[in-house]
């Protein structure tokens, strides 16, 4: 018998299985690896924000158009399955990003694979969370899946760094092993072996998702045949009544503009300490733990603090803290910290750069969480999954502004520091458009 715990434990297994993409591909170790194989920060940074942007573009388009779908069919799991297998053969792929003998095109074509799919999944599970838990419970269901998604990160992290992945100076893992399975540390296969191990780890856990996740019955659904013809017109009715939905519009503007921001640092971060600090892929992952412990722990109090002060101050705490986090992070250089000049042996900016990772895996963490719910609480009942759609959709509409912007100011100006920059502007638009969304959504009788 399948009880209401089980599903939700396999609803968070979800987050469990996918959060490695986001944590060892897009920002600790496949993405740092970029600079081995491009051979500097800078080109690394700018091919990355074309790269990752015309993923989110793709992403953006399709979105609510395959929700419309989903809501009219009342299938969410087809879709999931779908999705999943886009993850896992994108993710093998990347195994194939040999230093000095390998097709850009054809690695940035595997990555954008698996990110569309892993989004999209994203898209379809998030809008099971209402089947779930009630109002009154749903921010701490949640938080809890997030931090759940983060341990599940951290100890794919771990593995990866204890065991695979070898410091190319000494051939030796963190913890002084010679990388098992016989892996070649001289043409980095210690290191790609990041995507199979991604593809895998996803394929394993998605397992409890797919035994114990049921969806209710909905009335009136239709053949899938019959629900993509009448996706874009319900789309275009939805989209022609966003305006008559002030609080909805807002939020989705809002959301639109500071998940982009955070999407920026999480897929620039790694690159930016590479080029910036000079940090080695190990460092980097070091890095990466103590940002996965923190968004973990953050993540679950975020979501008790959602259920008791409502998910929009939750959303604005979290942002002036990472607005504030970011400029502190565009201070920090190999010869100098927020201003002030150190020698360059000094360790001050490593220091200060991985008390600034945990406040970003912190705030990221809480602000995540809390932005899924404040989405249930915006939307029609009976539109979930279109309305987790345009969520996607708005999350990646301007997806290309983070990653492109980085990339042409850190093309024009030569400076990474200066390159992401672009990320302040988007989190001040996002706190200035939240003051127009109420906590309770458009329904006034809430409100």
């Amino acid at each position: 018998m399948i009880t209401d715990r089980k599903r939700i434990w396999g609803w968070w297994f979800f987050d469990w299985a996918s959060q490695p993409y986001n944590t060892l591909l897009i920002t600790f170790i496949f993405a740092p690896f970029m600079k081995v194989l491009l051979g500097d920060g800078t080109t690394a940074q700018t091919v990355w924000g074309y790269g990752v942007g015309a993923a989110g573009l793709i992403i953006a388009l399709a979105s609510p158009f395959l929700g419309a779908i989903a809501d009219r069919t009342g299938r969410r799991l087809p879709f999931v399955w779908l999705f999943s297998l886009m993850y896992v053969l994108g993710a093998a792929g990347l195994w194939f990003a040999i230093p000095g003998d390998f097709s850009l095109i054809l690695i940035m074509l595997s990555f954008a694979i698996g990110m569309i799919g892993m989004e999209f999944a994203t898209a379809f599970t998030n809008a099971m969370l209402p089947d779930l838990a009630g109002r009154e419970n749903i921010g701490k269901v949640s938080g809890s899946g997030w931090a759940f998604g983060y341990v599940g990160g951290l100890l794919c992290l771990i593995i990866m760094l204890t065991l695979l992945q070898a410091n190319p100076e000494t051939g030796k893992t963190l913890i002084g092993l010679k990388p098992i399975l016989g892996l070649d540390v001289a043409t980095r296969e210690d290191t790609r072996v990041v995507g199979p191990l991604t593809a895998l780890w996803y394929a394993v856990f998605m397992i409890p998702f797919f035994l114990w996740v049921r969806e209710p019955r909905h009335a009136g659904a239709v053949p899938v045949a019959q629900a993509t013809r009448e996706a874009w017109p319900e789309l275009r009715e939805t989209l022609s009544h966003l305006p008559k939905k002030p609080s909805l519009f807002a939020y989705l503007a809002a959301s639109m503009f500071y998940r982009d921001g955070l999407n920026g640092i999480y897929t620039f971060g790694g690159i930016y300490a590479a080029g910036v600090l000079n940090w080695s892929i190990t460092q980097i992952g070091i890095f990466g733990i103590l940002t996965l412990i923190t968004g973990s722990l953050f993540a679950w109090l975020g979501g008790r603090a959602d259920d008791r002060f409502g998910p929009k101050t939750v959303i604005v705490f979290n942002l002036l803290m990472l607005t504030a986090v970011v400029i502190g992070v565009v201070m920090i250089s190999r010869d100098s910290v927020f201003g002030i000049a150190v020698p360059a042996e000094s360790s001050l900016p490593d220091i200060a750069f991985f008390i600034l990772g945990g406040l970003i895996g912190a705030g990221g963490g809480a602000l995540q969480s809390a932005s899924r719910t404040m989405m249930v609480r915006q939307s029609d009942p009976e539109k979930m999954t279109e309305c987790f759609g345009l969520y996607a959709l708005t999350g990646k509409a301007t997806a290309f502004i983070a990653p492109i912007s980085i990339g042409v100011v850190t093309g024009m100006t030569g400076s990474q520091s200066a390159g992401i920059t672009p990320i302040i502007v988007l989190f001040v638009l996002g706190l200035i458009l939240l003051d127009f969304v109420k906590s309770a959504g458009d329904d006034t009788r809430n409100s």
